[in-house]
């Protein structure tokens, strides 16, 4: 079959309340979204990058010009026995992992309807629930913070995830541990440290974390590895992996005990489940984080998550923590045990809402060359 058509949207969403990391403060999301049509059927695809180049070297602006410019061509000109073609097809450009996913990640949902089968059954998943924490950015005041964290664990949701940084750390966990001694509890701080704050982070240890997530450079296995033999806290490595090789190195390396696997910063589901199945293999357990996605963005984490690797509770929210109105229906829930059910139906299992995507369209355009798809 063809591609008949891929139609590239930038959208403006605004998220129902900021979220602030270390390194920013995120009210107002520009987020681009694939949609690649054959023979009427159309997969969507989401480009996780963010409005600066600040999690990662690419932008929502970047993203556009190399998906356009760059992608497409090649992938309009290619034939392409199946989704795990897209590495190959987009190798002659480096980097632009963002970009490329949301590119791979649309045809994966093609495929998948295409062949009549879940998306998740697609990738090889094995699950029919997965387990939902929540991750919850830094707040005005502790006392916000913990009605926050309140709410969420009546929600049902397995793990908190408190962003840290530095003055925004030591008090605030022990504000938490001293409520809720036993909930899971992690920590992320997006890089927020360096190795001379080594002494400091030893005293994370004291409120029993399940792992503290990127703690120093973005880039680095190396003092990861140094500061993790001085830890009882598990590190878990998130920006530094960017590849099967990447995860490979950071576990021989004894960088970190656990991964956070996300589809943009790797890339798309080809790589993704390659470093899932490296870790697997290695009996290091993974879990999927988020990237503020809409309800497109997140069905693709769903699916993934399905892989049975993913052991620990991922940031797979539902749809109201971050959108008044999402762009899917039905859109995502927890239920009260902290788990989303797997779609059992072909494809991603969550319908667009097309109406709603074009309402937020501030830019699109549409390619129409031809090319034969063999899947």
């Amino acid at each position: 079959m063809k591609i008949d058509a891929v139609v590239v949207r930038e959208i403006s969403m605004p998220l129902v309340r900021p979220f602030e990391t270390s390194f920013g403060r995120t009210q107002d999301r520009r987020i681009l979204l694939v949609e690649v049509q054959s023979e009427g059927i159309s997969g969507w695809g989401e480009c996780t990058a963010g409005e600066h180049p600040s999690f990662s070297e690419e932008s929502t602006s970047t993203a556009w010009a190399v998906i356009t410019e760059e992608l497409l061509p090649l992938l309009m000109q290619a034939e392409i026995p199946n989704s795990g073609a897209c590495p190959k097809i987009f190798s002659e450009v480096r980097g632009n992992r963002m970009a490329k996913a949301a590119l791979e990640n649309a045809i994966w949902d093609l495929e998948s309807q295409q062949k009549g089968v879940p998306l998740a059954d697609l990738l090889g998943g094995t699950r029919t629930t997965i387990p939902c924490g929540v991750s919850l950015g830094i707040q005005s005041s502790i006392e916000a913070l913990l009605g926050i964290v309140e709410t969420e664990l009546a929600a049902g949701y397995q793990r908190i995830k408190l962003k840290c940084k530095m003055g925004w750390d030591i008090e605030v966990f022990e504000a938490v541990r001293k409520r809720w001694p036993d909930i899971l509890l992690s920590c992320d701080a997006n890089a927020a440290y360096r190795w001379r704050d080594a002494d400091y982070l030893k005293q994370f240890d004291a409120f029993q974390l399940l792992m503290i997530e990127q703690p120093l450079w973005y880039d680095d296995f190396y003092y990861h590895s140094m500061l993790q033999r001085q830890l009882e806290t598990a590190i878990c490595l998130d920006e530094s992996i960017h590849n099967r090789r990447d995860a490979l190195a950071a576990i021989e390396m004894e960088s970190c005990r656990i991964l956070n696997i996300k589809l943009g910063r790797v890339g798309g589901f080809s790589e993704a489940i390659r470093v899932h199945n490296v870790a697997a293999e290695r009996s290091i357990p993974v879990w999927c984080g988020g990237m503020l996605e809409t309800g497109i963005g997140r069905s693709h984490n769903i699916a993934l998550a399905s892989l049975p690797n993913f052991s620990l509770p991922g940031d797979i929210s539902a749809s109201q923590r971050y959108w008044a109105e999402d762009i899917i229906e039905p859109e995502i829930t927890v239920s009260a045990q902290g788990e989303i059910l797997i779609p059992d139906v072909p494809g991603r299992g969550f319908a667009v809402r097309l109406d709603r995507i074009e309402r937020c369209t501030v830019r699109r355009e549409r390619t129409t060359e031809y090319a034969r798809v063999y899947c």
